[in-house]
């Protein structure tokens, strides 16, 4: 048994509940904490099986900038009202 037949099964464990608590958020803010939090995971499974160029896209925008744009559109919203 290698270290990706153990490994891989618990990345797609913790995917379903980490896409479950962006779902199940309710706040924005820690919505968005969320999914940079679920980002993250999906980069791991993507080191795991072996591709690094969608690994660094990944961490690159879907754990970094989309987060951030959304809090700032958050930051955006709430300054108007």
């Amino acid at each position: 048994m290698s270290a990706l037949d153990v490994l891989l099964p618990a990345v797609l464990t913790l995917l379903v509940v980490g896409a479950l608590a962006v779902v199940l958020t309710d706040d924005p803010a820690r919505q968005a904490v969320t999914l940079s939090v679920y980002g993250l995971l999906l980069t791991i499974l993507f080191v795991l099986v072996q591709a690094p160029d969608v690994a660094l896209s990944q961490v690159a925008v879907g754990t970094a900038v989309v987060p951030l744009l959304i809090l700032l559109t958050l930051r955006k919203i709430r300054s108007r009202r």
